[in-house]
């Protein structure tokens, strides 16, 4: 599956719009990491449990929306962008979205 975040492929022609597939995750903190981040935050530098929460939770959204485009028969996902949002405290949302098309080599 190609997955750009530009309006096309190059090397390739779009000959069909297949529509938007999304794919969605909401992970929430656990209390060892929180409390683990709160001393980290004292002295400064980076928060690996929650870069590595975050990547967790970017990937999953991934594999959810190719999953959503391979069952269309999509041969591609352009446009691709990333959201986020809270859902509740200590919760947050990460969503993969973008446009399933039929590809054709140009």
């Amino acid at each position: 599956m190609i997955i750009c975040t530009a309006e096309s492929v190059a090397g390739y022609r779009t000959v069909e719009t297949l529509g938007l597939v999304q794919g969605s995750c909401i992970k929430s903190k656990h209390l060892g990491k929180d409390i683990g981040a709160g001393l980290k935050s004292l002295v400064g530098g980076e928060l690996r449990g929650y870069s590595e929460l975050l990547e967790e939770s970017r990937q999953e959204a991934i594999s959810r929306m190719i999953e959503q485009a391979d069952r269309l028969g999509a041969d591609a996902i352009i446009a691709m962008r990333f959201g986020s949002s809270q859902v509740m405290s200590g919760a947050a949302e990460f969503v993969a979205y973008g446009t399933a098309v039929k590809l054709l080599k140009a």
